[in-house]
């Protein structure tokens, strides 16, 4: 039996699959897309990003609960009413109640919110490990592409200041630094408070920038002798052409990376050198607030472990999401 050549093609064109065009996607799209799909990610993202609106609406939030973190504020509480003849807190926790106008109670000798004081610390924290993590990021590309991309002895001066800025011990140099960086202010409290700052950023940035530096400098080497720079080269592309429009947009991924694991570590540091005191003393900050905290660690547990369990959080969700974000970046990770 003959088959219909009209019912053929009528069959043929009703099992054809119409194929859906195929969109592209760059790599920072895939990380992006990666990000979305990875819990940890996710959490940690949501509660850095809930400490990190704590930290910058940290004003209107102590204005709404009518609290400060600084004793010689207008509003602060008279220390003769809140606290007892030894120094401790004569309403709220260790001794008494919980009480809702002071929901961390407050703080002995001094007679400030815990609370205020969490919020400006953890403010001043981030804002430091953020203005560290910018200028470190800037000087470590900027001195990877150059030391990279050049020959000869420029090359071998850069690689051996980042050799000798890597062999410095980091806590020696804070040690020799800080007073010096802070001494010519230490009549005016207002300026040391603002020096003490920029000091802490200096040493962060002097001591931070060289590991960025060699990686930068790793992927130039990979990088300079790929057609495209050498084609650019030939023509008369100025290097500063060459540097931060040819090659800079193609190491996007591990500066990313980087950046989002120096975070972390300038928030810890921070912290550790205010607790020992060679950071921050005139203003609110975590390291402080904990080394204020050590000594009634015993009587008043509180005060000491909410801005320690602050810190850990921090670090842990940016430690994490950095973790997260190497990974997504990574083109040879498979999730």
């Amino acid at each position: 039996m003959g088959v219909n050549p009209g019912d053929m093609g009528d069959v043929m064109a009703a099992n054809t699959v119409v194929a859906e065009p195929v969109a592209g996607r760059s790599p920072t799209q895939i990380a992006f897309e990666r990000l979305r799909k990875d819990k940890v990610a996710v959490v940690c993202m949501v509660v850095t990003l809930i400490l990190l609106l704590l930290a910058l609406f940290a004003p209107l939030i102590c204005n709404a609960l009518n609290i400060v973190a600084d004793a010689s504020a207008p509003n602060a509480p008279d220390p003769v009413e809140v606290l007892e003849t030894d120094g401790y807190p004569a309403i709220g926790p260790p001794f008494h109640g919980f009480i809702a106008d002071h929901p961390l109670g407050i703080a002995p000798g001094t007679g400030v919110d815990n609370l205020a004081v969490l919020l400006y610390g953890l403010r001043t924290s981030l804002g430091v490990a953020f203005a560290a993590t910018v200028f470190s990021t800037i000087v470590g590309v900027v001195l990877g592409l150059i030391s990279g991309f050049s020959r000869g002895w420029l090359d071998r001066g850069l690689s051996f200041v980042i050799d000798l800025f890597l062999s410095f011990p980091f806590i020696l140099g804070a040690l020799a630094l800080a007073p010096i960086l802070v001494s010519r202010f230490s009549n005016d409290v207002d300026k040391l408070a603002k020096a003490q700052v920029v000091a802490l950023i200096l040493i962060l940035v002097i001591f931070g920038w060289m590991g960025l530096a060699r990686l930068i400098r790793g992927q130039v080497f990979s990088l300079r002798e790929r057609e495209f720079i050498q084609a650019a080269e030939v023509i008369g592309v100025p290097t500063r052409q060459i540097l931060f429009k040819e090659l800079l947009p193609n190491m996007v991924a591990p500066i990313v990376v980087a950046t989002s694991l120096a975070m972390p570590a300038y928030v810890a540091a921070e912290a550790g050198l205010s607790f020992l005191g060679l950071g921050l003393t005139g203003v609110p900050s975590l390291g402080r607030t904990i080394a204020d905290a050590v000594p009634y660690y015993s009587e008043y547990g509180l005060y000491l472990w909410a801005p320690v369990i602050t810190v850990a959080l921090l670090v842990l969700a940016l430690n994490l999401l950095g973790d997260s974000v190497r990974d997504a970046f990574d083109p040879r990770t498979r999730r």
